[in-house]
């Protein structure tokens, strides 16, 4: 099937909560897609009745094995993937694979910083050297943050990154799977001075103050988070440290006690085993897909503080929504790179990829952003 006539678009984990508003946003970009996945019955299922206007969109459902020869398959004829089956780590590299056998731009939505490093040491080059691009972590708890930090680096002379990200809501089923699994396998970096440095694994809680509220907030590395990768070829950037988290207090206090049980109790497991407990414990503790995002409920902050030896920058971006800003995203890149290429090949981060202002510009126009609150002491 050659590129002309095969939708152009293939979103792979369309019936999961991130992937159907990838696939509304699609609808409303006006962009053919596949919606791939392992069910055709999920897929069926979550098209018609959870994705809004369904009806008019240029579409078709895809049942695919989750191997690489057969996303190879799927992918060849496509332009662009947008990968949203996580944990990424466990699920991510036949879909890497199969991208670049299909040449195919490939992004997705994780936050799983020890994924990013494996994107970035193993395939950046890779997918580079073919004009392709490699865009982990499209999504608003790294992109949109992201945005804030490099609106400050608009200022010269300022190399530190302090940015914490929250919104409101809870995890998806995913989401959920994807931390208890990733604070079980992998370690947490910030960046000093330009190197990865470990994240004390049992400071438990940080406290933190948010912008727009009196009660300090409750914040944990999340895994570390995108940013200390994304920056760290960055040469105005030396140091960067990243917090975040959910308003909902009751659920972040109970966070460190669910990951520590789950630890102690598959510490012995054999990796398989052990993912396949940490499985089973995430989905006793979110079982149900979150209902749709309320813009009155699902708000969404992020915060960076930039500094160097003489000068501060603050910006904070005002959000909701949390999630249907990943789905734009991820469909603004796919429109996107149908038309144009990227502004940088390989491994790149979406501010890197697509620029910042113009990533803003996308979240304000669909009204899931205020104006960004910028104050620069320089």
């Amino acid at each position: 099937m050659s590129k002309s006539s095969k939708k152009p678009v293939v979103v792979y984990g369309a019936s999961g909560y991130t992937g159907r508003l990838v696939c509304e946003y699609l609808r409303e970009y006006g962009i053919p897609f596949i919606a791939a996945g392992r069910s055709k019955e999920k897929l069926d299922a979550a098209m018609q009745a959870n994705v809004p206007g369904i009806e008019t969109a240029d579409f078709e459902v895809v049942e695919v094995a989750h191997t690489t020869e057969a996303l190879t398959a799927l992918f060849r004829g496509a332009s662009v993937v947008l990968n949203t089956v996580g944990p990424f780590a466990r699920f991510g590299p036949e879909v890497v694979q199969a991208c670049l056998a299909a040449k195919c731009h490939y992004t997705d939505t994780t936050g799983e910083q020890d994924w990013l490093i494996t994107l970035d040491q193993e395939y950046g080059e890779r997918f580079a050297n073919a004009g392709l691009l490699l865009s982990p972590g499209l999504a608003q708890m790294y992109t949109t943050g992201e945005i804030a930090a490099q609106l400050c680096l608009e200022t010269p002379g300022l190399d530190t990154l302090d940015i914490a990200v929250f919104w409101g809501g809870s995890p998806t089923i995913a989401s959920t799977q994807t931390i208890l699994v990733n604070a079980a396998t992998s370690k947490a970096f910030y960046l000093q001075q330009d190197q990865y440095v470990e994240w004390q694994p049992d400071a438990g809680l940080y406290h933190l103050s948010i912008p727009g509220q009196h009660e300090a907030a409750l914040a944990l590395p999340w895994g570390g988070t995108s940013h200390p990768v994304w920056f760290r070829r960055d040469p105005r950037v030396a140091n960067v440290k990243v917090l975040g988290g959910v308003f909902n207090k009751p659920l972040m206090l109970g966070v460190p006690q669910i990951v520590a049980a789950a630890l102690e109790a598959t510490k012995d497991l054999a990796p398989d085993a052990r993912y396949e407990a940490l499985a089973k414990t995430a989905a006793g503790v979110m079982n149900t897909m979150p209902p749709r995002e309320n813009p009155r409920i699902n708000k969404s902050v992020d915060s960076v503080h930039a500094s160097g030896p003489l000068g501060r920058a603050h910006c904070v971006i005002y959000g909701n929504c949390n999630y249907k800003q990943t789905g734009l995203l991820q469909a603004h890149a796919a429109m996107s790179l149908l038309q144009q290429a990227p502004l940088r090949a390989g491994f790149a981060s979406g501010c890197q990829a697509f620029g910042h202002r113009e990533l803003l510009g996308v979240l304000r126009s669909f009204g899931l952003v205020q104006p960004p609150v910028i104050t620069v002491h320089a």
